[in-house]
């Protein structure tokens, strides 16, 4: 089980930070991330990182040098700061967890998804 939380409404320019509780798996063993969908669109990638020590984390263009995915192992938890929110961020964000690493941003290869937590970015 995923338990997403942290969303809620923010200015642009501001920042908020996501958190994702992982519970009946055993966390360091999958890489986490982040999709999020905006109003009358697909589903989309976010951000991803490894497994085990979360060395490794890639993120879609969209987001890059803005938002910032790490992970709590001791906590089971992963986390997305993101900065610099812009209206187009406006989403509902749900965490995932997978067993693969570059291919969790295709939808099908997500073995976990969480409820997901609304963020509004107003201009």
């Amino acid at each position: 089980q995923l338990q997403a939380s942290g969303g809620g409404l923010v200015q642009a320019g501001g920042s908020l930070r996501l958190s994702c509780a992982a519970s009946g798996l055993t966390f360091i063993k999958y890489s986490m991330g982040w999709f999020r969908q905006a109003p009358g669109k697909e589903r989309e990638f976010v951000a991803a990182i490894s497994w085990s020590d979360g060395s490794a984390a890639y993120y879609s263009d969209s987001v890059k040098d803005r938002f910032t995915i790490f992970r709590d192992n001791a906590r089971n938890t992963v986390y997305l700061q993101m900065n610099s929110l812009k209206p187009e961020d406006t989403a509902v964000y749900y965490c995932v967890a997978s067993t693969l690493y570059s291919e969790i941003t295709i939808p099908s290869n997500v073995g976990y998804w969480g409820q997901g937590t609304l963020v509004t970015v107003s201009s």
